[in-house]
């Protein structure tokens, strides 16, 4: 077994580092009012830093998984709510580099990479959640045509996206997945209008409802097969959330790092706080399960790279990073006393940020009946 990273992987995340060191983590805190500044998501694509997995003849750079995961922990490091761009555009590209039609693949794909637009997802619905596939927003197909009619809810960059892959119900309710189809559709088609929503936190993501009023999409839009699009593009999910996983504990990884520089040097009763075990055990637990949940994600993302099943290690990083990711913000902002508590300090808007994902994309219960699947099969599933 080899834990380590190639010469190549090592020099890519110096080199995200020192980006997100001198380019993202000063303003971190002052975009969650002002949002993205114009032109950073195309400079972060002409620095290679979006869907990078994607190959070259997309206009990506033809990485590996595991080598994404290292931009995109870096990235988080420095701006959890920057590294969505990385984390939606790999979704995203994967997804129409394996459904769409060869030119239009190659054209979104390549837009996507080059930062020169941002693309969402709309699978959720208000009366949906959880239940994934229960899905009421319509596609009705006339020729070369679909009519889209209906809602998605908790859409990432709602408010700024210029395309969306959108799933929706082509087939009767009753035949819940085998009835569901995807689309690619662009933003400003007509009869589109966006409600962002008032969030707790990942302010510049900018999550919001999409409703569709009798939306035309062309028939050459359609990703996968028609009435199959749930279960051929939803494999795409397994890759996302090795990606999340890693996406929280780099936000975790700079609180930690932040509070053992404090620890070392806030004085009580004439000495570091650092020499008071009950300041310092907390940190060294957390210090080993962020090694030990980082470690699983990575294995996740090499067993991608090798054509390997990672369904189970997907849903396991996916329920515990985020978790692991919050509880530490958590001790470092306690730890840091009544000034933790100030939004002087970034601890209180990564604690806000990462909580987003133990809802989005799936639940912590949802990954836990997957692993129970992969475990037992399909007797552990409620609705089989």
């Amino acid at each position: 077994m080899d834990f380590g990273f190639t010469d190549d992987q090592l020099a890519i995340r110096e080199a995200v580092a020192r980006y997100g060191a001198e380019r993202l983590a000063p303003g971190y805190m002052r975009r969650e009012k002002t949002g993205f500044e114009p032109g950073l998501v195309e400079e972060m694509g002409s620095l290679g830093y979006i869907a990078p997995e994607m190959p070259e003849h997309f206009g990506g750079a033809g990485l590996d998984a595991v080598t994404a995961g290292l931009i995109v922990e870096e990235i988080a490091r420095h701006d959890f709510n920057a590294s969505y761009v990385q984390l939606m555009g790999s979704l995203c590209a994967t997804i129409v580099a394996r459904h769409a039609a060869p030119d239009l693949a190659r054209e979104v794909v390549g837009q996507i990479c080059r930062g020169e637009i941002l693309i969402g997802l709309g699978l959720t619905e208000p009366g949906g959640g959880s239940d994934a596939a229960n899905l009421k927003l319509r596609a009705t197909r006339h020729g070369d045509v679909f009519v889209l009619k209906g809602e998605k809810a908790s859409a990432s960059f709602a408010a700024h996206m210029h395309k969306i892959v959108v799933f929706a119900r082509t087939g009767a309710q009753e035949d819940r997945a085998r009835g569901i189809s995807a689309l690619l559709v662009d933003m400003d088609s007509p009869g589109i209008t966006r409600l962002p929503y008032d969030d707790l936190g990942t302010k510049p993501v900018g999550r919001g409802s999409v409703f569709f009023d009798e939306v035309e999409v062309p028939a050459s839009r359609l990703l996968g097969d028609e009435h199959r699009g749930f279960s051929q593009v939803m494999a795409g999910f397994d890759y996302s959330r090795g990606l999340i996983g890693l996406q929280c504990l780099g936000a975790a990884r700079a609180s930690l790092d932040e509070t053992w520089a404090y620890v070392s040097e806030r004085e009580a009763f004439g000495r570091p706080i650092a020499k008071f075990q009950g300041v310092t055990e907390p940190l060294a637990e957390y210090e080993t399960l962020l090694e030990a949940c980082r470690l699983l994600c990575y294995k996740t993302l090499w067993l991608r790279d090798q054509g390997l099943p990672h369904t189970s290690e997907a849903a396991m990083v996916k329920w515990w990073g985020p978790k692991l990711a919050y509880d530490i913000i958590h001790q470092c902002l306690i730890t840091h006393g009544h000034y933790g508590y100030s939004t002087d300090l970034p601890h209180q808007q990564r604690l806000r940020d990462v909580l987003g994902l133990q809802i989005g994309d799936g639940t912590a219960q949802i990954q836990k009946m997957i692993v129970a699947r992969e475990k037992i099969g399909r007797i552990a599933v409620p609705y089989a």
